[in-house]
């Protein structure tokens, strides 16, 4: 059995709330960070139907003062490897 991580979406989302609301900052706050012309890209990332870009989660890290580790929620599946 070999253990694959991946991205719980919600829960990353959640995340991602709270470190905004810890770090103080507004949705729109961080619209105009981004220079997004609207705030629907956050609210995806919020919302947990879409993930921001890596280069994204390198703004999100260091506007929030975490490393790109805290800001995705990860969960464990074990699979069989293949062949085995």
């Amino acid at each position: 059995m070999i253990t694959i991580p991946s991205i719980d979406m919600m829960a990353t989302g959640q995340n991602i709330i709270k470190l905004r609301k810890d770090a103080g900052l507004t949705v729109k706050d961080l619209q105009m960070m981004f220079g997004f012309t609207t705030p629907q890209a956050i609210y995806k990332w919020q919302h947990g139907t879409a993930m921001p870009t890596v280069d994204n989660l390198l703004v999100l890290a260091v506007v929030f003062g975490v490393h790109i580790d805290d800001i995705i929620v990860s969960d464990t599946v074990s699979k069989s490897q293949i062949g085995a």
